[in-house]
């Protein structure tokens, strides 16, 4: 069941569907889609050598991920935006920022510390993804959590085989959680995930991987 919200002119779900929609929203979250793609990356760019890829994966994960996520997760609880998805698209503009300054130092460290090719080219899909987003967020509240989700999977295609194109089905239900919760519109979510698979089938075809 569902009732009509005329505030935003979506359905908004009730018990269990928006359960598992909030669930899906947390346990496929941008930051954990990122720590759990830069092991994956990680493995496939060092043909699967432990040592170097849990070194990569560690600095990719920690830059781009978990040091943006302690930011914005302390942030929230002194009351400086709504929550660790900061819904409110005008209190996105310094957490944005912090991601893209994070990011771009974890792929200054990646570069100068000769990483593999593969996870050079994903951090540098990853700051390109956050200057395109932070000017359109400005505006309209585009996806985060389709334009991750999406991107990786494209990157994943590359290095390890096209079926991982099928992880376009988890895109699809993460997309659809979004919806769900009532924090983007179907317009977000699919303008996020084609942004965030463009990006990344563009810098991986033209560097060459």
């Amino acid at each position: 069941m569902s009732r009509f919200d005329t505030a935003t002119a979506q359905p908004r779900a009730d018990g269990p569907v928006l359960f598992i929609a909030r669930a899906i929203g947390e346990i496929l979250a941008p930051w954990v889609v990122l720590v759990l793609f830069a092991f994956a990356i990680g493995l496939g760019a060092t043909d699967y050598r432990i040592g170097p890829a849990l070194l990569w994966a560690a600095v990719l994960a920690v830059f781009s991920a978990l040091l943006p996520m302690v930011f914005i997760v302390r942030g929230a609880r002194a009351g400086k935006w709504d929550g660790h998805h900061v819904r409110d698209r005008a209190g996105r503009t310094v957490p944005l920022l912090v991601c893209f300054v994070s990011a771009a130092a974890g792929l200054l460290v990646l570069i100068l510390g000769g990483a593999p090719r593969a996870m050079i080219l994903a951090a540098i899909a990853m700051v390109l993804t956050l200057a395109v987003v932070f000017p359109i967020t400005l505006r309209w509240k585009i996806s985060m959590h389709a334009a991750v989700s999406a991107g990786a999977v494209a990157m994943l295609a590359f290095v390890y085989s096209p079926y991982a194109l099928f992880g376009l089905l988890v895109v699809a239900l993460i997309c659809w959680s979004r919806i769900v919760v009532r924090h983007h519109t179907s317009a977000q979510v699919c303008a996020g995930a084609v942004l965030g698979f463009g990006i990344a089938l563009g810098v991986f075809l033209i560097g060459g991987q």
